[in-house]
Order: C-alpha cells, then structure tokens, then sequence
C-alpha cells in the first residue's frame, strides 16, 4: 500500500511524500515505527523506491520524497534548484511528516542531500546510508558531457519499448546492456500527444546539478555525526579508493559493496542492496 502526503517545501514549492506500508499494519503501529525518507537522485522518482520501500516497511515508517523538479513534485520554472533549497525541502519533509529522529536514505544526489542535511541539522538525523555518490568535485568537462548526453536523447520516443531499448541498449553511455536501467527511466517517462517524454525538465536537471559538480563535499561530510554506511557498486561511479576515503572521513563510516551493480544500485540488484543495508538498519535498533 502507498498513500501521497503533500509537503510544503522551501519557498512553497508543493512536494509529494509518498508514505509505503504492509497492507495488514494499522496507523497506530506505523506511526510508532521508527522513521526513514528516501531520497532519489538526479532525475529519478519516489518511486524508484518502491521495492526497498516495502521492505523497510516491515519495521519502519518508509517515506519517499519527490523532490523539486522531480516526479509529482512541483517543478517551478525558474526555480531556485540550488543545494540550499534541496536541503531545506528534505527538511521541511522529515519536520512536517513527523519522521526525526530520521534514517536517510539517499542514492546519487540524494545522497548528498541526506549528508547536507544530516551536518545541518544533527539533531533531525539518526542514521545515514549514502548510494553510488561521490565527495569529489566533478568538475566542467564532467558537466558538458551531460549536456551533450541530454542533446542525444532521441524524444519523443514513439514507445515505452523504445525507451526501455535506448537506455538500456543503444545509449552511448551503456557499456553492456542493462535491462534495468532501461526499466529505471521507462518509470520517469510520461505519454504526450507526441509520444513519450521525460516527466523532468533537462534544462532543470543541467541547473540541479551545475549547482554542485564543480565543488567537493568533504568538509560537510566530515560534519556528520550520526552512524553512516557507504555502499557503492562495483561498477558504480564511486570507486573503492574514494569510498574508502569517505568511510574514514565520518565520524562514524562504515562500508559496503554490491556485487553487479552498476550506479543504480538499489534497481539492479535490489536483494544485494537489501544484504548489505540489513545489518547496518539493525545496529540501528533500540
């Protein structure tokens, strides 16, 4: 079962909350449960969540946020979509739903997003797992390539087969074929009378992330003082050196790999992902 929530993000930007429980739990149980948000990342959605959503479900109150500019959320057209206002949106999430002190769970920029938080306001935050997100700059280049990746995307695409084959397959930036990543952006798709377009602006998600490739997040990493697990896959974006080195800058980092995943982590290989939160969540428990 999933039930929406809106919340009241920062500057009024309406954002959707979307709360997952186990049929047979009553209110009361959930919300006695000790609570998570989910954060999705550049271009992603709430419910990409879904599958970790349902299990965490069992013993947590699992919410997962559309951010601005994303999903069902608000997508304002000029904006702002800076770090600041993503902060404070996650803020105004776990404040208004009731969920502190909070586990945050993040893949990509929402993982960065949850360690912004989580430095900011430690008193919101009990716990930290960041996916697949690096604490170094990215840089210009880094930038221009995504720019020019977004210029390739064949839109409209006639069908959400095509979708599925492009990201999956003839995409340039696909090394093997990956079925689950064709899945991963079939779900951010919408039908128009032209055919199927992204539910996200690409000039919005260039603006997103131009406001935080070019600088390094190591000295707000170092500011979190919560339990922290960092879990990258093999063939993710993070590498193990600099994972490494994220573990040994928090306070209180700890490590974990998923076999065959690449940077979606918790799509292609959700019970992977699942093994190797389980026993940090469990350390968690009262």
């Amino acid at each position: 079962m999933v039930r929406r929530i809106d919340v009241t993000g920062a500057g009024g930007v309406r954002l959707a909350a979307w709360e997952f429980a186990e049929a047979p739990k009553g209110r009361a149980e959930a919300d006695g449960a000790p609570g998570v948000l989910l954060l999705h990342g550049l271009m992603g959605r709430a419910s990409h969540w879904a599958s970790t959503a349902r299990w965490l479900a069992e013993r947590h109150r699992a919410v997962a946020l559309d951010q601005r500019g994303h999903g069902r959320s608000d997508k304002p057209a000029d904006g702002p979509f800076t770090r600041e206002v993503y902060v404070a949106d996650a803020e105004a999430a776990v404040e208004q739903l009731g969920l502190a002190p909070v586990t945050l769970i993040g893949h990509s920029m929402g993982a960065l997003t949850a360690w912004q938080l989580a430095a900011k306001r430690p008193d919101l935050v009990r716990a930290l797992v960041i996916c697949d997100m690096r604490a170094s700059a990215l840089g210009a280049a880094s930038q221009r390539e995504w720019e020019d990746w977004f210029a390739s995307w064949p839109v409209p695409f006639a069908t959400l087969a095509d979708v599925r084959k492009w990201f999956g397959e003839d995409d340039p930036w696909v090394e093997r074929p990956s079925p689950a990543r064709g899945e991963f952006f079939a779900e951010v798709m919408a039908e128009r009378a032209d055919g199927w377009r992204p539910v996200f602006s690409r000039r919005q998600m260039l603006t997103s992330r131009e406001t935080w490739v070019h600088d390094a997040h190591w000295e707000e990493l170092a500011q979190v003082e919560c339990p922290a697990l960092v879990v990258r896959g093999l063939d993710g974006e993070l590498g193990r050196a600099e994972s490494q080195e994220m573990v040994r800058v928090l306070p209180r980092g700890r490590y974990a790999e998923v076999a065959d995943a690449g940077h979606l982590v918790h799509y292609d290989q959700p019970a992977g992902w699942r093994e190797a939160l389980e026993p940090f969540l469990t350390t968690l428990a009262p």
